[in-house]
């Protein structure tokens, strides 16, 4: 007899049928936000009184408008992405996505292509500080993302800052690979959220 297999384990169905809104549609896409667990909120999730804090923010309203960091983040992300799709070919995208049979589990990527017929993300981040490696937080945002779309590979991308002032001439990136074992503890902890949120 076979051992039954997760729902997230199973070959997804093209991932353009699960796009749910996109960042144009500002409501829409906040709604949808709302009503659901999304990589942001995943990136968060390290432990339980993260869990609760995150409840909270879904719950109430987080009240973070966004400060000079998010605004030279989002400045940049457009000539960053313009790289990524020169050197990579993976084009820039602004849809939110469903995961294949979960309505409310949602993903933004920074960019989505198709290579050799198997999905490919990329993630963009602009930081203040030089990195040894890619955050905890953001890798369980790539994970998250990875699982969504149905993507085996992500390719990291940061532009280093200092004073909001690019440090270097290209930005630097990596390539994450999908981590089953990582993404089954991510998504009981979702699952957790949201039922916590319908309570």
């Amino acid at each position: 007899m076979q051992p039954e297999l997760d729902l997230w384990e199973l070959p997804a169905p093209d991932h353009r049928a699960r796009i749910v809104a996109h960042t144009e549609d500002r409501v829409a896409w906040i709604r949808a936000r709302s009503r659901g667990v999304t990589a942001t909120d995943v990136a968060r999730l390290s432990s339980e009184r993260a869990l609760q804090a995150v409840l909270q923010d879904k719950l109430l309203g987080s009240g973070f408008g966004g400060n000079a960091f998010t605004d030279h983040g989002r400045a940049r992300e457009p000539e960053i992405a313009r790289w990524v799709r020169a050197r990579h070919r993976i084009e820039p995208s602004t849809a939110l996505y469903h995961a294949h049979g979960e309505p409310y589990h949602l993903a933004t990527p920074d960019g989505v292509a198709v290579h050799n017929g198997a999905v490919v993300l990329a993630e963009i981040k602009t930081t203040g500080h030089a990195w040894r490696s890619i955050p905890r937080s953001y890798l369980r945002q790539v994970w998250w993302q990875q699982y969504v779309l149905g993507a085996d590979r992500t390719l990291v991308v940061w532009e280093q800052h200092d004073d909001f002032i690019p440090t270097n001439a290209e930005p630097e990136a990596r390539w994450v690979e999908r981590d089953d074992n990582e993404i089954h503890v991510l998504v009981g902890l979702a699952n957790r959220l949201l039922g916590l949120m319908r309570r």
